[in-house]
């Protein structure tokens, strides 16, 4: 029994190398592309931090501060978003005949969307929130959330568009100076996003979003060009549109805001 199972393994040795390298023959011949397989690594993050900072002095005392951070999370099977951006502004202005410091801007607005990839990884299913915290708008802050259809439309080497569309919920707390009040309802939430590369150092990015309810309508436009400075330091010009149909009274419906700032990429 011991001669039989050495004789064997020692057959075994003799022919394992042989076979082997016939597999290797026939699959250089009938499979010119064959690789060994490896490890793909299908995890990527990647986060930026940008900051812009504008003091005007002379006729106008001002100090504008606009921070932001945006982070990409992409796996084999998702597609994460992560957005925040800040926003401060003090002036000196009249206030029954004289002049004093004052805040005259204040913003915090974040948001997140959720991309599941199906069988085909640019056919998706996306989960979306987001908060907006206006000092000097109608509403203490509004939030909101989403679901549906998502979709990488174009992607190509030096540029891509995605869009995602359906169905959520909107919230908000309004106040008239005496009570707050809520208001809430379905909305439908959609949005466009189109990224292009201009150059080894330079990227254009145009994106729009909407959220339509029945008695609000709330649309976002921002569109930025970057150019990079000097390794992960680069420089941002963008422009920025946040119309409310909501708006009342000295609020107007449409805002806008311009800014440029350094934009220092962390991974």
């Amino acid at each position: 029994m011991n001669r039989l199972l050495l004789s064997t393994l020692l057959l075994l040795l003799v022919v394992a190398p042989n076979c082997w390298a016939r597999m290797s023959i026939i699959k250089s011949v009938y499979y010119p592309d064959f690789e060994p397989y490896q490890e793909i690594e299908d995890e990527i993050f990647t986060m930026e931090a940008q900051l812009g900072v504008l003091l005007a002095t002379g006729n106008t005392e001002a100090t504008s501060i606009k921070a932001g951070l945006d982070a990409d999370h992409e796996t084999f099977d998702w597609s994460n978003r992560f957005h925040l951006e800040m926003l401060y502004q003090q002036s000196d202005v009249m206030v029954e005949g004289r002049e004093q410091s004052d805040v005259t801007a204040q913003r915090l607005y974040t948001n997140a969307q959720f991309d599941y990839k199906l069988d085909n990884p640019n056919h998706r299913l996306f989960l979306f929130g987001q908060y907006d915290n206006n000092r000097f708008s109608d509403y203490d802050y509004e939030a909101a959330i989403a679901a549906g259809w998502a979709q990488k439309a174009l992607d190509e080497e030096n540029y891509e568009l995605r869009y995602s569309v359906g169905p959520g919920y909107g919230f908000a707390v309004t106040h008239d100076g005496q009570e707050d009040r809520d208001r809430h309802g379905f909305i439908v939430r959609a949005s466009l996003e189109y990224k292009q590369q201009l150059s080894a150092g330079a990227k254009l990015r145009q994106y729009i979003s909407t959220e339509a309810g029945e008695s609000v309508t709330q649309s976002r436009s921002e569109t930025s060009i970057s150019a990079k400075i000097m390794g992960s330091l680069a420089m941002k010009l963008s422009f920025i549109m946040n119309y409310n149909s909501g708006a009342k009274g000295a609020t107007e419906a449409l805002d806008t805001e311009t800014s440029i700032a350094l934009v220092y990429q962390f991974f």
